[in-house]
């Protein structure tokens, strides 16, 4: 055929960093850090939950379309639970196919042919594919190095509204920087919103990984909760990454908005799994202090060992990665460099720039994952140190 077979707003978007990588890591036999997927299961209840709820036959057939009210509930009760924000499952709840689904039926409900939609640079590599799917035109605010993590620069946040401005797609804590913005950070965005009729897609799936503060959502400030649509995850709270059981709240009008545009995705999925998520949220209070605390400790080893490696090391204030800059180790191409990584001591990361407009920008910076067992961190951290040898 003479023309292209596929469309111009996917043609940028080929096989994901992470695919190449990870089959990287399958050839070279090397480890891998640069996929966030657990090496481990979560919780064993939860886990017998799922088989549970197979054996009982409940969510072998099409479950409900907004999700099985059972693990609507229970989204309605962890956002109460954890934040005091009241929500009703029958009307602003939807559970959707894990986050992906969730941010591109949120974005190809709400964005037009033509608008625009501001999101944080570097961001997960879904943002931009979703944004093109919709007909958006991408708009990126560049985090950039402060101290010993990455910082939103507000008045570069304000200037990039224009007219043509339609939503602003916000993750915190954001990967792959590891950033939590602030309480002040977190009011000036709502300000803005306000000020200017914007819509949020806020992306908060590592809530419950927050390392040094309590995770605040957006929804929470003045004025947000119309125009704020707000997404969740079981996937990294509970390390069941493939069960891929997401979820939106919001407005009655926004979340009947992205149900419209999700009905026609994936119409319904996970249904045994919606059931253990279910019981998963309502897991006590010592679950989700405890995985917090065993990724604190898994960033701190893995981050002491790049530092000792010789890269520059941002340690993250929440999410379970960690940003370095490879140029104290002489290095700058950040593609160059995990692409030689393997061979040269069996370590697989990713390079940030497959995460920004401006590579130039993110050319430097490599991505680890620490949401691994400690025994494989330890071994990756001895295999690193011959970089710096």
């Amino acid at each position: 055929m003479g023309r292209p077979l596929l469309n111009r707003r996917l043609a940028a978007f080929g096989t994901t960093i992470f695919a190449e990588m990870s089959a990287l890591a399958v050839s070279t036999g090397a480890i891998n850090l640069g996929q966030g997927f657990p090496d481990t299961d979560g919780p064993e209840e939860v886990r017998e939950a799922a088989v549970r709820a197979l054996r009982d036959g409940r969510g072998n057939q099409y479950p409900p379309g907004p999700g099985v009210p059972e693990l609507r509930t229970a989204i309605a009760e962890h956002q109460l639970r954890w934040y005091g924000l009241t929500f009703d499952p029958d009307r602003e709840v939807l559970v959707t196919a894990g986050a992906t689904e969730a941010i591109a039926a949120s974005l190809l409900a709400l964005v037009e042919p033509g608008d625009e939609v501001i999101a944080l640079e570097p961001y997960y590599d879904s943002y931009a594919a979703s944004i093109a799917m919709a007909g958006g035109t991408r708009v990126p605010v560049t985090l950039r190095p402060r101290g010993d993590g990455f910082g939103l620069d507000l008045d570069e946040l304000r200037a990039a509204v224009t007219d043509r401005t339609r939503l602003i797609l916000l993750n915190t804590p954001h990967n792959p920087t590891g950033t939590v913005l602030t309480t002040a950070e977190l009011a000036a965005v709502a300000e803005l919103a306000v000020e200017r009729d914007l819509l949020v897609v806020t992306d908060e799936v590592y809530e419950h990984l927050v390392f040094d503060t309590g995770h605040t959502p957006l929804v929470s400030f003045p004025g947000m909760r119309e125009r704020t649509v707000t997404i969740g995850s079981a996937g990294k709270t509970f390390s069941f990454t493939g069960w891929k059981v997401g979820w939106v709240t919001g407005s009655p009008e926004l979340v009947t908005a992205v149900r419209s545009a999700k009905q026609y995705l994936t119409f319904v999925s996970a249904g045994p799994f919606q059931y253990a998520v279910a019981e998963a949220l309502r897991l006590p209070d010592e679950y989700f202090h405890g995985i917090r605390e065993d990724l604190r400790a898994k960033r701190d080893l893995l981050a002491d060992g790049l530092a000792d490696a010789g890269f520059r090391v941002y340690r993250p204030s929440g999410t379970y990665f960690i940003t370095t800059d490879i140029r104290p180790l002489g290095e700058s191409d950040g593609f160059a460099f995990c692409r030689s990584l393997p061979e040269r001591c069996g370590v697989v990361a990713v390079p940030n720039a497959v995460f920004y407009d401006h590579q130039d920008q993110g050319a430097p910076f490599v991505r680890f994952a620490f949401c691994k067992r400690a025994s494989v961190l330890t071994e990756a951290v001895g295999r690193l140190k011959g970089l710096s040898g």
